[in-house]
């Protein structure tokens, strides 16, 4: 039985609520670019939940915006899929199974871009939201009568200028727009770039008033690991199971944040945001994205050269020792004291306790060697900024922090193959995915163990900075290399560093 509206009452795991029998009457709030995982296990699960509550009473148009993939499933389906919560929350393991009806409708941008823009008409739509990958919030030249323009920004505003004329310039028909595209100050980004869309197409300075009054560009952060499907054996578990099938069933963790930077008119328009505490609307995003940018990727970060070579696969093996999550709630109060912005204790302590619960997530297989993909840049880009922020704050070393530079520089170490640069870790080789990978097998080949550090970590073509100009750093992480080197075990060796 395939899931559908002439069979979801037949359905044995049903949760619906009182969105039953009006949720086909319900008119699209919501123009959405976009129809990968992450929107389907966030926003529109969110709308999904605020629907069903009778608080938003809004479902969404799905804007298909490439020619990869079908929009045949969710035609069979009546645009119903199933989002299956797995995890744990408040220290309980828990699975729910959600059958969620914020669709209304998918249209492919290439073939029915006449219908995408029939939508700007609608006196009911208030937003549109966007996931089209980093690469997609990027100025493109273009003109926008094109059937449809090329670029994400291009459709985006010639969806508005068509909305724009069919109401005459009404200041009441405005929208919030919200980019979930994994970029600081997404909204800003994106709101800049329309504007010199607008401009390069010579469209009048009344639409560009209205763009700069009536459209509000905000900025968002989105936070929640949607793996996706379910693999051949799950997914036949979970059919024999709940006796049916579903081609979109998608899992998500029970965390999710979506923080997103408005005043009172966007709190009204996101009514949807009551339902659920992880949905955050504030005239400032910066404390959650620093939490985010820090005490999960920089911890994340700081971990991953450790448990490679302290031979843990997964970051739920790891997390299930008891020695290594000590350390690594050692080491997120030190990040948290360098996060350069005021951050109450509380939200501190509750942030902690979130990850953990995340990491600890018995049903993500979350490997460390992909964690360290890039592992140079994401050392620069999240946590070289705590480290200055520390030595700012307290001059002196911080020690979880310079022992997650010694095992990036140990992890690092590589014999150059044909096709790259590998380490060893278990006797086994491992493919180092980075772009300094040569320079660092450079670096090893030149310089002795017991000097690799100074060499390193002055190489101002890697850092943009010296890091032999913090106190002590140079020495600390140096010791911490020495242990690592001679160690003849690395397993569990961060016991000893403690």
């Amino acid at each position: 039985m395939i899931l559908s509206k002439n069979n979801i009452d037949k359905i044995k795991t049903n949760n619906r609520g009182g969105y039953k029998n009006n949720s086909g009457l319900l008119p699209v709030k919501v123009v959405q670019f976009g129809t990968g995982v992450l929107l389907r296990g966030l926003p529109d699960y969110l709308v999904d939940k605020a629907n069903k509550q009778g608080i938003f009473n809004g479902k969404i148009m799905v804007v298909k915006s490439t020619d990869h993939g079908k929009t045949d499933s969710f035609k069979l389906q009546d645009y119903l899929y199933t989002l299956v919560v797995k995890g744990i929350k408040n220290k309980k393991l828990i699975e729910e199974t959600i059958i969620c009806e914020s669709i209304a409708d998918v249209v492919s941008a290439n073939s029915e871009w006449d219908r995408v823009l029939l939508e700007s008409h609608n006196p009911e739509l208030k937003l549109v939201i966007s996931n089209t990958t980093e690469v997609g919030l990027q100025l493109v030249n273009e003109k926008i009568n094109q059937s449809p323009p090329a670029s994400y920004p291009g459709k985006l505003l010639a969806f508005l200028h068509q909305r724009y004329r069919f109401f005459n310039g009404d200041t009441n028909f405005g929208l919030v727009v919200i980019p979930t595209e994994l970029l600081p100050g997404n909204g800003d980004i994106l709101k800049d770039i329309i504007l010199k869309l607008a401009a390069f197409n010579s469209l009048s300075n009344e639409f560009h008033d209205w763009l700069s009054s009536c459209v509000y560009f905000c900025n968002s952060l989105v936070d929640r690991i949607v793996p996706g499907k379910l693999s051949d054996q799950e997914q036949l578990a979970f059919e024999n199971a709940h006796g049916y099938s579903d081609d979109l069933l998608i899992t998500a963790e029970p965390y999710l944040l979506w923080a997103i930077e408005g005043n009172d008119h966007v709190r009204d328009v996101l009514s949807f945001a009551s339902v659920d505490p992880g949905v955050v609307v504030s005239n400032d995003i910066t404390v959650f994205r620093e939490l985010k940018l820090r005490l999960l990727n920089g911890t994340h970060t700081l971990l991953c050269g450790l448990s490679v070579l302290s031979l843990f696969d997964t970051v739920k093996a790891a997390f299930a020792n008891e020695d290594y999550k000590l350390y690594a709630v050692k080491l997120m109060h030190e990040i948290a004291e360098a996060i350069p912005c005021k951050i109450e204790p509380s939200q501190v302590e509750s942030f902690i306790a979130d990850v953990i619960e995340r990491f600890e997530n018995p049903f993500i297989e979350h490997l460390w060697l992909n964690i360290c993909v890039q592992y140079t840049t994401k050392l620069k880009t999240r946590v070289l900024p705590l480290l200055i922020e520390h030595y700012r704050k307290f001059n002196h070393v911080p020690p979880h922090i310079a022992i997650g530079f010694a095992y990036y520089i140990v992890f690092m170490r590589s014999e150059k193959k044909g096709d790259g640069f590998y380490g060893i870790s278990r006797g086994a080789p491992y493919k180092i995915a980075d772009v300094y990978a040569e320079a660092l097998y450079l670096s090893w080949k030149e310089t002795p163990s017991q000097e690799i550090a100074d060499k390193v970590l002055g190489d101002t073509n890697i850092w943009d900075t010296d890091l032999g100009n913090f106190p002590g750093f140079v020495t600390a992480v140096q010791n911490y290399i020495n242990i690592i080197v001679e160690s003849g075990s690395r397993e569990m060796l961060f016991k000893a560093l403690i």
